[in-house]
């Protein structure tokens, strides 16, 4: 009996994760088609929010790639086609000669506050008609005590 208990938990565990996956990509999917992403893609995007959260200013690339879903050496080569178009800037890290550090030039963040105003409009568009504010909030403390498990494991 304990073991058909054991199988049945891992099940709805692993049907959990696939519906919450499910339904991200989904929502991934309609938001990269929406009017936001016409001038940068959802990814480059993603760089520049993370960025313009950082209340110094500056974050070091390694800190960056912890908080974006690319590999190292692509953020790497994101991050230099984001400085040649002028939206990110570069520079060594003063504490080490060895760190990078990275902020938003007045260009980067502009693009990021227009594509941001576009990218919320189009979120507000998908959230609200499917879920209540009690559900949308709902929907976050469980997402946030899942990815705070996942923390402090």
């Amino acid at each position: 009996m304990a073991a058909v208990q054991q199988e049945s938990a891992t099940r709805l565990a692993a049907d959990t994760w696939e519906s919450l996956f499910r339904a991200q990509v989904a929502v991934m999917r309609k938001l990269q088609a929406g009017a936001a992403f016409k001038s940068i893609p959802l990814n480059e995007y993603d760089v520049l929010f993370t960025l313009s959260q950082c209340p110094s200013g500056w974050l070091r690339l390694n800190e960056l790639n912890d908080q974006i879903l690319l590999s190292q050496s692509s953020l790497s080569r994101m991050v230099e086609r984001l400085e040649k178009r002028g939206l990110v800037e570069r520079t060594t890290a003063p504490e080490d000669g060895r760190g990078v550090l990275l902020s938003l030039t007045e260009a980067g963040r502009a693009l990021q506050r227009e594509v941001g105003l576009s990218h919320v409009r189009d979120i507000a568009g998908i959230v609200k008609p499917a879920l209540t504010p009690a559900e949308q909030r709902e929907l976050i403390r469980l997402t946030d005590k899942l990815r705070d498990s996942v923390r402090t494991r």
